[in-house]
């Protein structure tokens, strides 16, 4: 796929990482999504920005798996000041908004929500050359992993010791990690065009699936 390619429809992104099989009512939907693809001067434009907030990366070679499978200016994050597991290539721009969230919603929630800072993001990874998965109504197209354009967060390591993680904790009875979680979801829906959470479905029980596309959808 050339980086110049006219717009690719997208549509409704889902994860590999089930939770369990989708529920029994009838699957939430989104309006198909037009989503440019990263051009070299707007990838180039991104590094830039990577560099200025001091955040070590290592740009990726471009390949095209087929299929509509791609890794298209695509960045390796190397240090954000966090650890991060389970994150290989991501396309620049997610990373960008990826590390933003971390930076100024997960850290300071943490220190001001649960009274300690984060040591350590855990995710389910970014790219993957597949189909939606937990929505039959999308299970034929595209998700948004193919492109490298999402990345699926399951928890977090805190200095005191404890591990908060969406399948655990999500709807836990202690008023200040749901608060926490709340606010990262809040504050996740401005940053990313999708956000998709254990309130959308099965599938998501046990992770955030953020996407920096132009969806506009918050669940």
């Amino acid at each position: 796929m050339k980086r110049n390619a006219p717009l690719l429809l997208l549509l409704l992104t889902g994860c590999a990482f089930g939770g369990g099989t989708p529920p029994q009512s009838a699957p939430h939907h989104r309006a198909p999504t037009a989503v440019l693809f990263p051009t070299p001067r707007s990838t180039q434009i991104c590094y830039a920005d990577l560099s200025r907030d001091g955040i070590r990366f290592s740009p990726l070679p471009d390949h095209d798996y087929g299929g509509g499978c791609n890794l298209t200016g695509t960045v390796q994050l190397i240090d954000v000041g966090v650890p991060i597991t389970g994150i290989k290539g991501m396309r620049c721009g997610l990373a960008r908004d990826f590390v933003g969230w971390i930076r100024h919603a997960v850290a300071p929630a943490a220190r001001q929500i649960l009274g300690s800072d984060v040591v350590k993001v855990e995710t389910m990874g970014t790219y993957s050359c597949r189909n939606v998965v937990g929505n039959a109504a999308y299970s034929g197209k595209l998700s948004g992993h193919a492109i490298a354009n999402a990345v699926d967060v399951s928890g977090f390591r805190l200095a005191d010791g404890r591990r908060i993680t969406v399948l655990a904790d999500w709807r836990s009875q202690d008023p200040a990690t749901r608060s926490f979680f709340a606010t990262l979801h809040t504050s996740a829906c401005k940053r990313f065009g999708t956000v998709l959470s254990p309130d959308y479905n099965a599938a998501h029980a046990n992770h955030l699936h953020l996407e920096a596309d132009r969806a506009n959808f918050c669940r």
